[in-house]
């Protein structure tokens, strides 16, 4: 009796491990299956899932965990700890290129004064003697007392035998010691069209050069050899990737940068996806224009990078009416408007987009106007106003109208809300920085950072999009809040929106089932987390294609 319920026994044993081995056979095979998280799929109902799978570095499947793990058996799975986990963020405005090279330059970042601004000048000398320029960039004099414009006279006195090239935080200005004025010959007489130079009160060159003017000197800077630019393309995509960012939107360069990019990618030395806007040069518009758009997995090359006017911080930006802090200046277009419209003319001609720097409220109103005509009411082109930064109210609703996509970074808002009263007066104000009144009229905003002239964290964005506050969560109640997106719209515009306005919604920007599977885990919820807890929210990975391509270091 014994023997037979041994055998019994041994038996119910063998055919419940056949069945568990046919359940576990019927479970499909899959590359990465990630649970125990919240998941944000940013698809149009902005639901919600607990796992995922992955096959061939693109979401297969996006549900319950019982649904992912009764289906799916992962040569991967990822306990997710129960942590928050969204679309990999997507700068839809930033100069990665520049950032990068700007890695080996004196950081000039949040100087508080012009004698900070030259003591790091000579720490940084210190450090590389070698080098035939001193370089640097980030100074801004509105974080200075007294908010004036610097001059040459103290780089003339420091250092008379180096030429000396700093650049403003905007891009858009930058200071030169007489040693390189001289080196391109610079003078008082010098005139650039759509730029100009600083003079002092005897009409002598102040060294300041904003603009057009800027290319007088930046033409005879030395470029970095090409193992020094990928050592340092790689640095600043570390950075990216420790913050989260999967895809970034490089808002002008040149077709050699451009190529530079795409070899490095594939060879395996880059992992970010870029979609890289050509600038608008005569030789870069008859290439690109004779050849079509160009796109691999890692880039896109479908867009023309034009510049209608310089920035707020410099008054290069063109306004209708006068500074309200100099009322006798109005800012400048950098070209014609001839010159504009013939140019629009062309792009429409083509399968590219034309994505329009445009800062001041003249300059907005010029380009809506030229960009509308040019297109003839073909409202899917996409084609974009980078930054759109002080529309009056009539020219907001040309956004819609035309179907022209706002592309816009929330960080300028709360980094220029100090002193940006004093260039445009009370009312102007009103209608600068509209982020709310631009989502409404053109239906969704594509949101960058514009780094190097921001942080590259995506999350001050994010927050300063929804609080419309600094790191310092001031003002208290925000500043200007009716323009203040929702988590969501934010969200969307860091994700699914900055892809649509490229193009690339079918690939990336949400969580669904056939797009790369570009995604970061975070410790806090986005969507609850209080906001003055939004900055410091952690990365703890990031992921492209299904592939961890950044782990939080453990504590």
């Amino acid at each position: 009796m014994l023997h037979v319920k041994a055998t019994l026994i041994v038996a119910w044993a063998f055919c419940l491990g056949v069945l568990l081995s046919s359940c576990s056979t019927r479970r499909e095979a899959i590359d990465l299956v990630v649970y125990n998280t919240t998941v944000y799929t940013v698809d149009s109902a902005f639901s919600k899932a607990e796992a995922f799978a992955v096959r061939d570095g693109r979401i297969a499947f996006v549900g319950s965990a019982a649904e992912v793990r009764g289906k799916y058996r992962g040569a991967q799975e990822v306990d997710a700890g129960g942590k928050f986990i969204y679309p990999g963020f997507y700068d839809a405005h930033c100069h990665f290129y520049r950032y990068a090279l700007g890695l080996r330059e004196a950081n000039l970042v949040a100087a508080k004064s012009w004698a900070e601004v030259l003591a790091r000048l000579r720490a940084h000398r210190q450090q590389r003697p070698q080098d035939a320029w001193l370089l640097g960039h980030g100074w801004d004099q509105n974080d200075w007392p007294g908010r004036q414009f610097p001059t040459k006279d103290s780089l003339d006195r420091l250092f008379p035998d180096v030429p000396v090239y700093l650049t403003r935080i905007d891009g858009h200005a930058a200071l030169a010691n007489q040693k390189a004025l001289d080196l391109v010959g610079i003078t008082a007489k010098t005139v650039v069209p759509g730029g100009s130079l600083g003079h002092d009160a005897q009409g002598r060159p102040t060294g300041l050069l904003v603009d057009n003017a800027k290319g007088l000197v930046i033409r005879l800077i030395p470029e970095p050899s090409a193992a020094e630019a990928t050592t340092l393309l790689k640095q600043a995509e570390q950075e990216c990737l420790a913050l989260g960012l999967t895809s970034l939107a490089d808002a002008g360069l040149d077709r050699r940068d451009i190529e530079r990019i795409d070899s490095l990618q594939k060879a395996r030395q880059l992992r970010l996806r870029l979609n890289c806007m050509v600038s608008a040069t005569p030789a870069n518009l008859d290439h690109y224009l004779k050849r079509g758009p160009y796109r691999s997995d890692y880039l896109k090359v479908n867009s023309f990078k034009v510049y209608a006017d310089g920035a707020l911080g410099s008054r290069g930006a063109c306004l209708l009416a006068p500074y309200s802090d100099s009322p006798h200046e109005r800012g400048f277009l950098l070209q014609s408007a001839a010159t504009y419209r013939e140019l629009a003319r062309r792009v429409a001609a083509s399968p590219f987009q034309m994505n329009t720097h445009a800062i001041g409220d003249s300059a907005n109103r010029l380009l809506l106007d030229i960009c509308g005509a040019a297109l003839r009411g073909q409202r899917n082109r996409r084609w974009r106003i980078e930054h759109a930064q002080v529309v009056t109210a009539a020219d907001v609703a040309k956004f819609g109208r035309f179907g022209l996509v706002p592309s816009i970074q929330p960080a300028h808002a709360t980094s220029d809300m100090y002193w940006a009263g004093g260039r445009l007066g009370t009312a102007r104000l009103k209608t600068a920085y509209a982020y709310k009144a631009l989502l409404n009229s053109a239906g969704r905003v594509a949101l960058g950072s514009d780094f190097p002239v921001e942080y590259l964290n995506p999350l001050f964005g994010f927050h300063a999009a929804v609080a419309r506050q600094d790191g310092k969560n001031y003002p208290a109640g925000g500043f200007q809040m009716e323009n203040a997106l929702s988590r969501e719209q934010a969200l969307r515009g860091m994700t699914q929106w900055a892809a649509w306005a490229g193009f690339e919604e079918k690939e990336k920007g949400q969580l669904v089932a056939g797009q790369w599977a570009d995604f970061v885990v975070l410790d806090k919820d986005l969507m609850t987390a209080p906001k003055q807890e939004l900055r410091g929210t952690k990365v703890l990975q990031t992921w492209i294609a299904g592939r961890r391509v950044f782990s939080s270091p453990a504590k």
